[in-house]
């Protein structure tokens, strides 16, 4: 079973140390995620419908709301993986021209070849994970350095610059705002379903939400997204669950309730499908970072 053997948690996103041996489903993120690998055995993720290399010299590179699964071989031995969730407000309050990591095609390439002075900085990253119980702003500013190194080598961000202005995101599409809003609604309010596994993801009540046919919904998703709604929901109740699992004033079952689970078992199902690990190993091992200055040496911080 993959175990959780490190977890920061902040404004910046989450950065974890994953202990993985088993596979996860397809899921997406609302972050500009990185995955490097630790220690341990050569792996895969899968990505745009192809398997990409996790070795010592290697990346996964994911852009926001890029679904992706993790391919663990059956009877493999374990990975350790460098996982980076980084908020794309974060990356823009300290380089503005980053907010191009919300947006497809930040990262064109799927996979890429580490460079030394990212293998050096990741390594760092993790030994901080590992040893380095105080955390904060000498956290935050290392995966800054991290971040700058993997967006240089990897992304093209500067040709996105260009376009971002004139460029109509998704989210302006009021028909996609609606159909979010009710999503977010709904979170907490428990289904009538027979099996009683909770809310239930209901395509044709969010199609009406938005004025749309259940085709027309699934096409406005996936062209502006490139997910389907059902996809984004799990996004939804994941993201609110690490939330709710950084505060400690919460129970398991308080969560569970909270997003529409009819029993803690079927949150606990959902969450290690999509995390690896269970709520209760999350919220043993992450360390919530407070929110601090600006980052030393970025451009914002002389303002």
């Amino acid at each position: 079973m993959s175990k959780a053997l490190r977890i920061f948690q902040g404004k910046f996103g989450r950065v974890a140390l994953l202990d993985m041996d088993a596979v996860l489903i397809n899921h997406a993120h609302p972050h500009c995620h990185v995955l490097i690998k630790a220690s341990g055995a050569d792996t895969f993720f899968a990505v745009r419908d192809q398997l990409c290399p996790l070795r010592d010299d290697t990346a996964v590179l994911i852009n926001a709301w890029e679904p992706h699964s993790y391919a663990h071989q059956p009877g493999a031995p374990p990975s350790i993986i460098l996982a980076l969730y980084i908020e794309p407000r974060w990356l823009a309050d300290m380089q503005k021209e980053f907010t191009a990591s919300a947006r497809p095609g930040f990262f064109p390439h799927s996979s890429g070849e580490l460079s030394p002075p990212i293998r050096r900085l990741a390594d760092r990253m993790a030994d901080e994970l590992l040893f380095n119980d105080d955390a904060g702003p000498s956290h935050e500013e290392l995966l800054f350095n991290l971040m700058i190194a993997v967006i240089e080598r990897f992304s093209e961000w500067r040709s996105l610059i260009a376009t971002q202005r004139t460029a109509r995101l998704p989210a302006s599409d009021y028909r996609i705002r609606k159909a979010v809003a009710h999503m977010r609604g709904s979170l907490g309010r428990e289904s009538l379903d027979p099996e009683g596994s909770g809310r239930e993801f209901n395509v044709d009540e969010v199609a009406r939400s938005a004025g749309l046919s259940r085709a027309h919904l699934f096409r406005l998703f996936q062209s502006t997204l490139g997910i389907t709604p059902a996809l984004y929901f799990n996004v939804l109740r994941m993201e609110a669950a690490f939330g709710d699992l950084a505060d400690a004033e919460h129970s398991i079952a308080d969560i569970s309730g909270r997003l529409g689970f009819a029993a803690p078992s079927h949150f606990t199902r959902f969450f290690r499908h999509n995390q690896g690990v269970t709520p209760t190993e999350y919220r043993r091992v992450v360390n919530l970072i407070a929110e601090a200055g600006p980052v030393p040496g970025t451009r914002n911080d002389a303002k």
